[in-house]
């Protein structure tokens, strides 16, 4: 059964302003990560339990390309996606989101 995905409004802003970021460095790398991004959301949508605890009851799944892992936790038939973040990011900014 495939979970339905909700995104917190942190998680979506910093989300939208990475596709920025990259289309900015190149005209369609900001369409590559988020089809990238995308790509993982889908694969936690369809199996959450799959992908590592990280903090409490938050999972991590790690872009394949891009240096960014999106946290999320399962809830009853949802999942919902805390953060999209960046590896050299501060993890104590992301944990203060769970």
């Amino acid at each position: 059964m495939t979970c339905k995905v909700f995104f917190r409004r942190a998680a979506q802003r910093e989300f939208g302003d990475a596709v920025l970021w990259y289309e900015e460095r190149r005209v369609g790398l900001g369409r590559e990560f988020r089809a990238e991004i995308e790509r993982a959301i889908e694969s936690v949508a369809h199996n959450p339990s799959r992908f590592p605890l990280m903090h409490r009851d938050i999972r991590c799944v790690r872009a394949r390309r891009f240096p960014y892992s999106v946290f999320f936790r399962v809830e009853p038939m949802r999942v919902v996606v805390l953060a999209v973040f960046h590896a050299r990011r501060d993890p104590l900014i992301r944990q203060g989101r769970a």
